[in-house]
């Protein structure tokens, strides 16, 4: 089986072209293909296929096997992929995924996509629709006692779970025990993926993510997305901001016309390769 691997500022994917290759147990790939040092290494697997709907499909599975809604670093790459791998010459596709149909905007030069602009949709903050299970019209920094602290969550949708929460300093938290206890707590019927927030200004933010199903990520473009909504309801950001992630920055606007939150970012291919399974 042929594959690619890409990466959105770190956040790391193998893609496998379903037009030619055909995936029976996607779920059994991805967990096998993503394991360091004894498969490819990744985030995830993404299979890009045909749509009744769009352009091109997109299905997205975990580092631990499980099923994604959706991806921002993921489908920018997609974008690229298809375009400079001739299965497309448009510069402004549709791609359906479980979160959604979703629009992407390919900057082009020299006949190679440089830049993806995606309309990442609609915030949803209705608790139920996240889903998250506390009884409010929206979870605002809701108190969750985590390690004997206190930790103020907003919750967010993006076509997936977010809880975001607000600290002085990302890089101080314990990542990989805070962010697992968070992603499996009760409150979270379908799990979370969890952010930790710095306010540097209100047009700037950095980000530290744990993703649901992956664990820590150097970049996740639906969790930046949600970190600007969480922001601009909390009172503390603009609308359009840069976040700042371990593995590169996006560029967020939460246009407030249509409510949808778009975001701007690089794609990059890493190689090709062929899996002997």
């Amino acid at each position: 089986m042929k594959f690619t691997k890409m990466h959105g500022i770190g956040n790391d994917y193998i893609y496998v072209n379903c037009f030619e290759e055909q995936i029976t147990d996607p779920s059994r790939l991805s967990l096998v293909m993503s394991k360091q040092h004894f498969g490819v290494g990744s985030d995830g697997l993404i299979l890009i296929g045909p749509s009744d709907t769009a352009d091109f499909s997109m299905r997205i599975f975990n580092s631990d096997g499980s099923e994604a809604d959706m991806c921002g670093n993921g489908i920018r790459c997609l974008g690229k992929y298809v375009y400079d791998r001739g299965l497309t010459d448009k510069t402004e596709l549709t791609v359906s995924t479980m979160g959604g149909l979703k629009k992407l905007w390919l900057t082009v030069e020299g006949g190679k996509v440089i830049r993806v602009r995606a309309d990442m949709g609609m915030p949803e903050l209705t608790p139920a629709k996240i889903p998250v299970d506390v009884n409010a019209d929206r979870v605002m920094q809701y108190p969750r006692q985590i390690l004997g602290k206190t930790l103020p969550i907003t919750c967010v949708s993006m076509g997936n779970p977010h809880a975001v929460i607000f600290v002085t300093d990302p890089d101080a938290i314990d990542l990989p025990v805070v962010g697992g206890m968070i992603e499996h707590h009760p409150l979270f019927p379908r799990r979370t993926n969890v952010e930790f927030v710095r306010v540097i200004r209100r047009d700037m933010l950095q980000m530290r993510v744990w993703e649901r199903g992956a664990g820590e990520t150097l970049a996740c473009g639906t969790g930046a997305c949600a970190s600007l909504v969480a922001a601009v309801i909390n009172g503390l950001a603009d609308r359009c901001a840069q976040i700042k992630l371990a593995g590169g920055n996006l560029q967020l606007e939460w246009n407030e016309e249509d409510n949808h939150v778009y975001q701007t970012g690089p794609a990059a291919f890493v190689f090709d390769g062929v899996w002997e399974d």
